[in-house]
């Protein structure tokens, strides 16, 4: 199993649909030595030039080697649905951790598509994307992350996450996201009226900030997944992040353990 599977456990392959109703499809899954990179896209169905950066989100997996440990999520915004066109998948809470973000980075312009990579906010991210994701790989880990995943047969995800950091580091959050791909949404009105848009690791839950207390944190959350998401589809995503400075010091995707 390459580095970046190593921490990844599946909410829900296809063939849970097959498991008897009294079973359950669980994972335990751990943060690796290095850190991973979070990579943050802030976009909108309603900004033409946000389709691209969709589209290098989707495909920046592939275009890494093997063991490389990155941890992509799409965070859509709604403050573009005045223009004419309401982004289905957008939450108010993204927009105010844009805006946190932008202000941790001492930068004064929220703005989409915007990327954030371990916290830091990348402008040319065009060709360096990959070169960025290395460079957080390379550096170890200031932080430990632990999730379980369990579904019941009602459709209740249950998780449970615990983080601890260093002795020297300083007040830091863990934060849950689950994240669903291969969605698509033909636009009919706004900037991208008549295209039709794909998307993939596009937050659905969040969940957060959870501040650690002397240097650890745990909890328990239950989501009920609604029939629409493709569970499928679904991933995990925890990372414990610096609440001063905006730097991530760890990430992890638990998306692929299909057990019972």
């Amino acid at each position: 199993m390459n580095s970046r599977r190593l921490a990844v456990c599946s909410l829900l392959a296809a063939s849970a649909a097959l498991l008897p109703a009294t079973a359950l499809a669980a994972c335990d899954a751990r943060s690796g030595s290095h850190t991973a990179a979070l990579v943050e896209l802030y976009t909108s169905e309603g900004c033409s030039s946000c389709p691209p950066a969709d589209r290098q989100l989707s495909r920046l997996e592939q275009e890494l080697d093997k063991s490389a440990q990155v941890v992509a999520l799409a965070l859509h915004v709604g403050y573009w649905d005045y223009i004419g066109w309401k982004d289905p998948f957008a939450q108010a809470a993204f927009a105010h951790r844009q805006d946190w973000l932008v202000r941790a980075n001492r930068r004064k312009t929220v703005y989409t598509p915007q990327f954030f990579v371990g916290g830091t906010e990348l402008r040319s991210w065009h060709g360096i994307l990959g070169d960025t994701v290395r460079q957080l790989n390379a550096l170890p880990a200031k932080a430990a992350i632990r999730v379980q995943a369990s579904l019941s047969a009602d459709g209740t995800l249950a998780l449970d996450a615990e983080a601890t950091t260093g002795d020297r580091a300083g007040p830091a959050a863990l934060f849950l996201a689950l994240a669903e791909s291969g969605l698509v949404s033909t636009v009919t009105r706004g900037e991208n009226g008549g295209v039709t848009l794909a998307h993939d690791h596009v937050v659905r839950e969040w969940i957060g900030p959870v501040r650690l207390t002397g240097g650890a944190v745990r909890l328990r959350r239950e989501v009920t997944l609604p029939a629409a998401w493709n569970r499928a589809r679904l991933e995990v995503v925890a990372f414990v992040q610096d609440e001063r400075t905006g730097n991530v010091l760890q990430a992890m995707n638990a998306r692929q353990c299909a057990g019972s």
